[in-house]
């Protein structure tokens, strides 16, 4: 089994982490710089930060804080929010992200997946997909999961990763914050469509939540996760852990 990664999600508004449920009724968390610092140091593989609200109100990503985070990290960062040009991928990857992650910035055009790809390489290029069931279909998603394009989700997947994208988050608004496990039915569909890798998103609850879906779903990369490490919940040293117990690799710090 290739080595699993464990990736803690900064949702970003108005320079503080915050969290929901179901994509609404955010809360305060935290410093964003200040979490993901205490992140890397405590053995996150991955960070992802999100401007959440940059697409919804039509605006650039906040640069400020993002600067301030890459500069206090020693682990790969993806930046998503408010990405709609490849001079956004330019002005983000020179603050020091190293994958741009682009959601409804693609959906308003596909061929941006494709540009960014030509110009910074395939595994710059991260497509998230925020999707929901809808009469028995996965659907996409737009702005924070507030518009429903009427796009198959499956489909959507497999024509950015087609036009270059390197890797999928898989955001299900359906288990997102309901920490209840992850969404292994549409994590299941994703992974089967499509051969790069695919990071789980949404649902959570505990640490054996992790084994659930590295065993069930050997395909999927790495789990993204937000309020049950933000509030102590699980800590990921603690995590790594259960994984080695239950034979799935991953780092150890």
């Amino acid at each position: 089994m290739i080595t699993k990664r464990i990736i803690p999600c900064l949702d970003v508004r108005d320079g503080r982490v915050v969290k929901g449920v179901n994509f609404a009724g955010l809360r305060d968390v935290s410093d964003p710089v200040g979490l993901a610092e205490y992140y890397s140091e405590n053995g996150a593989d991955e960070l992802v930060f999100y401007d959440i609200t940059a697409s919804f109100e039509g605006r650039r990503l906040f640069t400020d804080i993002l600067k301030k985070v890459a500069s206090r990290i020693f682990i790969p960062l993806t930046v998503g929010g408010g990405i709609n040009t490849v001079d956004d991928f330019d002005r983000v990857l020179k603050c020091g992200a190293d994958k741009v992650s682009v959601n409804s910035g693609a959906i308003k055009d596909p061929s941006l997946i494709y540009e960014a790809a030509k110009k910074y390489g395939d595994q710059c290029v991260v497509l998230s997909v925020d999707a929901k069931r809808v009469d028995g279909r996965f659907i996409v998603f737009a702005k924070g999961g507030r518009e429903s394009t009427g796009l198959d989700a499956i489909e959507w997947i497999k024509r950015g990763v087609s036009n270059g994208a390197g890797e999928i988050v898989l955001n299900s608004i359906d288990t997102d914050g309901v920490k209840r496990g992850f969404d292994l039915e549409m994590l299941e569909a994703v992974s089967n469509a499509v051969s790069v890798p695919v990071i789980a998103s949404g649902g959570a609850g505990c640490a054996e939540d992790f084994v659930t879906l590295f065993k069930a779903l050997p395909k999927v990369d790495a789990g993204l996760a937000a309020s049950i490490f933000h509030f102590g919940e699980v800590r990921i040293a603690d995590l790594k852990r259960l994984l080695a117990d239950n034979g799935i690799t991953s780092r150890i710090i």
